[in-house]
């Protein structure tokens, strides 16, 4: 019954260029995933931090409240159903 055990680790071959190539791939597209997740989380932007540094002139804050004046709309003429000549 005292049937010897082999405790020894398992032969394991060593990984080629391709495989240790693949895991740090790997490695590098989860890294880069969760950038793109914390970037979604924690989003920020350019043009509101440039808003609060520009200096708060009058004559600036004026140029953008005003309203455009009307910008001349291109109307389509609608086309004409011609009949087939027979």
């Amino acid at each position: 019954m005292s049937a010897e055990v082999d405790l020894s680790p398992p032969e394991v071959p060593e990984s080629t260029f391709l495989e240790s190539l693949l895991r740090y791939g790997l490695f590098l597209g989860a890294i880069f995933q969760l950038i793109c997740i914390l970037a979604v989380i924690f989003p920020t932007s350019k043009s509101h931090e440039q808003e609060e540094t520009e200096p708060t002139d009058g004559k600036a804050t004026e140029q953008m409240k005003k309203p455009k004046g009307l910008t001349p709309q291109i109307r389509q003429k609608p086309k004409k159903e011609s009949k087939k000549k027979r």
